[in-house]
């Protein structure tokens, strides 16, 4: 596989890395302390867009599944959601009110961002299936989208805090903020865009299968009995068909809450429990870093030991960085950042397995039904990753509202009583660390796809069906060098 096409791939992270956070990290706070919204109604309008975004994920999965443009598979809703994303994203902080009509702005424009990015992410998420037909072609793809987030949350992250600042604050600011991330997307949408644009797997084409493989899928027998139609029914299917497949999706749910509460929560507890609110952007930059510098090793690691066991120890690091969060007010100024560093490590690790057994499974599911429903499975894999970063802040919200936390409509934090700090320390230590632990709960039903066994009369009496041109094998868990 070309540096190209792996280049190209990794920046489609751009858009992946600055919807899940820049939304997380300044909406929940901008509804607080800028539109003076009640914290738990922050929180709801936070989530209702994502909520919607989960409903509507699956369906443009199997939309993509069936489209085939001039461009290839998948990456015409890569082009048009991706930037639908930039132009919703700008809208979303435009700030044309304070109050209640604000957050209904916000809102509606959160809302069509949602829209747009699950066109754009169940396309992008679904391609490493399709465009790589080895194992170690897809750990690379998704080791650079792993890394692609991680610049897309420091750029984003980091320097979106400074833009409001710079912007002068307050609705000016956040404005800025809105178009700068609209920036951010639309050159990563058109980075994969152009950047995949010559990939095709090793030994298929572009061109229309052969009678052949025509053939051959008439054969395959729908065992999943999928119905042919996008819907609940549909979704449903692909679930009962593939049992460990469901099993990831329930973990991977799980655990990207705790990444959600730690980015909605940063603003608040460099303000109010640290006393910094300028180092927001520290502690954004901190838990972003270690993606950048952690993948390699983590894919070697993985490659070694199996995803599933590695996925543990990357768990206990971001469940263990997150309490050591609690110990912040009887430590020195430098400790948080440093456990967010513990943190961030963990992180890069799940990140890059998750996406791993995400391409295992959709590779192992193609080659046992015959056909592919790559696009099936990571618009419910994307659901769930867009449910969870949505849970994140609304659950955020919620300990805010709790611990007496007071909204403001003047662009600054009020000043809180102790209950509100307590309340957001409990937040940024407790609840990451008991996503994490109740994630590899769910997962242990999860077990990695075998490697596909060619037929042969003496293991069966009939011939096997040809997989046909497109299709890629399945992932396997032999040693992977990457």
């Amino acid at each position: 596989m070309s540096a190209r096409t792996r280049l190209g791939y990794a920046s489609g992270s751009l858009v992946t890395g600055a919807f899940n956070t820049l939304p997380g990290l300044l909406l929940l706070p901008y509804l607080t302390d800028t539109l003076g919204v009640g914290a738990a109604v922050a929180g709801a309008v936070v989530l209702v867009p994502k909520v919607w975004d989960v409903l509507l994920t699956p369906y443009a999965g199997r939309i993509g599944d069936r489209a085939h443009g001039r461009w290839g598979p998948r990456r015409g809703h890569v082009l048009g959601g991706g930037l639908g994303v930039a132009a919703a994203f700008a809208l979303m902080f435009a700030g044309v009110a304070r109050g209640p009509a604000g957050a209904v702005w916000a809102a509606a424009g959160f809302l069509l961002t949602a829209t747009a990015f699950a066109f754009f992410q169940v396309a992008y998420a679904a391609l490493p299936a399709e465009i790589a037909t080895d194992a170690r072609d897809r750990v690379r793809l998704v080791g650079g989208r792993v890394a692609g987030i991680a610049v897309a949350a420091l750029v984003a992250g980091s320097a979106a805090p400074a833009v409001v600042g710079a912007g002068g604050g307050g609705l000016s600011g956040h404005r800025w903020a809105g178009l700068f991330g609209a920036l951010v997307v639309a050159v990563g949408t058109l980075g994969v865009f152009f950047g995949t644009s010559r990939a095709t797997p090793s030994g298929t084409s572009r061109a229309t299968p052969s009678g052949a493989a025509r053939a051959a899928v008439r054969d395959v027998p729908p065992d999943s009995g999928e119905p042919r139609t996008a819907g609940p029914r549909a979704w449903f299917a692909v679930l009962r068909g593939n049992a460990h497949f469901a099993a990831l999706l329930r973990g991977a749910t799980v655990l990207v809450v705790g990444t959600g509460v730690l980015l909605a929560g940063c603003p608040y507890y460099a303000g109010h429990v640290l006393g910094r609110p300028g180092m927001t952007g520290v502690l954004v930059a901190a838990f972003v870093l270690p993606n950048l510098f952690t993948t390699a090793v983590w894919s070697r690691v993985g490659a070694r030991h199996g995803h599933r066991r590695v996925l543990v120890l990357s768990c206990a690091l971001f469940a263990g960085g997150a309490l050591l969060l609690l110990a912040a007010p009887v430590l020195p100024l430098f400790w948080a950042p440093v456990a967010l560093l513990v943190v961030g490590t963990g992180h890069a690790g799940q990140l890059l397995f998750l996406y791993a057994m995400l391409a295992e499974c959709a590779a192992g599911d193609a080659v046992r039904t015959g056909r592919s429903r790559a696009g099936a499975m990571s618009g419910l894999f994307s659901a769930g990753e867009a449910l969870g970063m949505a849970v994140g802040p609304f659950l955020m919200g919620l300990v805010l509202q709790s611990s007496g936390y007071v909204s403001s409509d003047t662009g600054h934090a009020t000043g809180q009583g102790s209950g509100a700090a307590w309340g957001v320390l409990a937040g940024m230590g407790l609840l990451p660390a008991l996503s994490a632990t109740a994630g590899l709960v769910l997962l242990r039903g999860f077990r990695p796809a075998a490697p596909a066994v060619p037929a042969t009369p003496a293991r069966t009496a009939h011939t096997a069906p040809a997989v046909p041109a497109g299709l890629t094998p399945a992932g396997g868990r032999p040693p992977v060098r990457v």
